[in-house]
């Protein structure tokens, strides 16, 4: 009788452990699906942004010689990164290189260093990777003496 009462009483408490792993595991699979929807949402609205102010005539290198920034970094070298160099291509902006996690895997018309190299000397860091900024700027601030600005501050800027 008490083998069956111990089975018993074993099985309810691994099923009630077994639900928490469940129930911890699906929470924080739930997290990271919103906390990637907030990044996406985030970048979707920065780029409409980007949207209205090509339809109102300005441009981003337009920003840059106002601020007398004519050498410049970007950080973050995916979708919104390689439309920023395709924008100041053919400008008087020059984009020094782009700066990026995953350096050794990215290919473009500029050279591409990771956060951890020696970082050139540039007029100001541009940040595409908005969700991110002020971490990026934290860490970027250790090692360089120029402006670090978040892409997205500058587009509602202007």
């Amino acid at each position: 009788m008490k083998k069956g009462i111990i089975s018993i009483i074993s099985a309810l408490l691994g099923g009630i452990v077994g639900a928490g792993v469940v129930g911890k595991t699906m929470m924080e699979k739930e997290n990271s699906i919103q906390t990637m929807s907030d990044k996406h949402f985030s970048l979707f609205l920065m780029m409409n942004q980007w949207v209205k102010v090509k339809q109102e005539g300005k441009s981003l290198a337009e920003y840059f010689k106002k601020e007398g920034y004519k050498n410049i970094a970007i950080y973050g070298m995916s979708y919104v990164g390689e439309t920023l160099l395709e924008e100041l291509k053919d400008t008087d902006i020059h984009v020094a290189y782009g700066i990026d996690k995953g350096a050794e895997s990215i290919y473009a018309e500029i050279d591409i260093v990771s956060p951890d190299d020696n970082l050139q000397e540039v007029d100001v860091i541009v940040v595409t990777a908005i969700t991110f900024f002020e971490d990026i700027e934290e860490k970027l601030s250790k090692k360089v003496n120029c402006p670090i600005v978040s892409l997205e501050d500058i587009l509602y800027e202007l």
